[in-house]
């Protein structure tokens, strides 16, 4: 007969509290299967707040976006049927991306997987299906909080280490940017070895990096990644992470929504699937190793320069208002006020989604042919 909590929860929550912590409840997986992830991350509930009222509060500095989340609206089918044509156009490069990564990964020894919520966390799901199902390897994943600003969750760190022990974590998001997560996770991780004599690695693992910033990484090219064009009902229902002291105690994880209402239109599950039926396809021999980045690099130096003249152009004195890429973009017009929007062609059927959201959101689309990358948001200075 199975057990309703495997033996070893059991142990974990002893863990847990020793080291204080206040998860009382069997582990959480948002909406994938118990196997795919563990998100360390307290699910609450809390006030919404409206895009116009969030961006008065950020540029008064009153309060930190992490503290504050908008209603998440579910998108029309005009705008599924672009997310499904990417999943289609970028299927078998996709797939072998995340086989890349599974091929580099699995010649580690002892190590587990942690993504980065909530972006990293399909890549990590598909990592840990892959890792399994084709290299024989079983790995712990785990999903945790990174904030700008705030860091990492610590709490979070320690957990991983009392049930892993001395592993290696993997960190896995799913692209950078500007890279300023990979310099968050790098500090976080640094300050966190300094202050208690761990020796965890700060190195990040994607698809594409833009930046020049991470680890590892199978290409430089801002392509659509398909996850990145959608919200919860891609990443297991749960919101990006929160961190507001009227909710979160010192004790706990960081905080997240769980949008159980969204059920019906969750296709976190669906799309795992679909990629590893992909990915099972892709004979091993004929994947290459990831490409290892570093700051010095062409796509390093590419990005700093354009950043900068992108800011000298539009006035822009806050590098955090300009977001480069298409999945950045994406979120610029999902979650925030945009005031500009950069596009390399207008023509470019990678970028249709971003013209419709654009268009519903009356923001002004520039095209910029020069541009190193598909798309760029600009936030509205409030």
């Amino acid at each position: 007969m199975r057990l309703p909590w495997s033996p070893s929860f059991f142990l974990k929550m002893l863990y847990v509290r020793i080291l204080g912590m206040t998860l009382i409840t069997e582990p959480f997986h948002g909406s994938y299967l118990r196997d795919d992830v563990v998100f360390l991350l307290k699910p609450i509930k809390m006030d919404m707040v409206d895009l116009e009222t969030k961006e008065r509060l950020l540029s008064s500095g009153e309060r930190h976006y992490s503290e504050m989340i908008s209603r998440e609206s579910q998108p029309d089918q005009r705008y599924l049927d672009i997310f499904f044509q990417a999943v289609i156009d970028n299927r078998k490069r996709m797939a072998s991306e995340v086989l890349t990564l599974a091929k580099y990964l699995s010649l580690k020894d002892r190590f587990v997987l942690v993504s980065l919520a909530r972006a990293g966390t399909p890549l990590g799901v598909m990592l840990k299906r892959t890792l399994n199902d084709i290299f024989d390897t079983d790995v712990a994943h785990y999903s945790i909080s990174i904030i700008r600003d705030r860091g990492i969750d610590e709490n979070a760190l320690r957990y991983i280490l009392a049930v892993e022990g001395d592993k290696e974590m993997v960190f896995v998001d799913g692209w950078t940017g500007k890279g300023a997560i990979s310099e968050e996770l790098r500090q976080a991780i640094n300050r966190f070895n300094t202050l208690n004599g761990t020796r965890i690695s700060p190195d990040l693992h994607v698809l594409t990096d833009l930046s020049g910033s991470a680890h590892a990484a199978c290409s430089t090219e801002d392509y659509l990644i398909a996850f990145s064009i959608l919200n919860s009902t891609i990443s297991g229902l749960v919101s990006r992470s929160i961190l507001n002291k009227e909710l979160i105690d010192p004790s706990d994880f960081h905080g997240c929504l769980f949008y159980e209402e969204f059920r019906d239109s969750d296709l976190s599950l669906w799309f795992v699937d679909n990629m590893m039926e992909a990915i099972k396809k892709i004979p091993i021999d004929d994947i290459p190793m990831p490409l290892l980045c570093n700051n010095s690099s062409e796509a390093a130096i590419r990005n700093k320069e354009f950043v900068r003249k992108v800011m000298t152009t539009y006035n822009i004195s806050d590098i955090n208002r300009i977001k480069p890429g298409i999945g950045e973009t994406t979120r610029v017009l999902l979650r925030r006020i945009p005031q500009l929007i950069l596009v390399k062609s207008m023509l470019d059927p990678v970028v249709a989604h971003i013209l419709m959201l654009a268009a519903h959101r009356r923001t002004r689309v520039i095209a910029m042919p020069e541009m190193p990358y598909n798309a760029i948001g600009i936030i509205a200075q409030r």
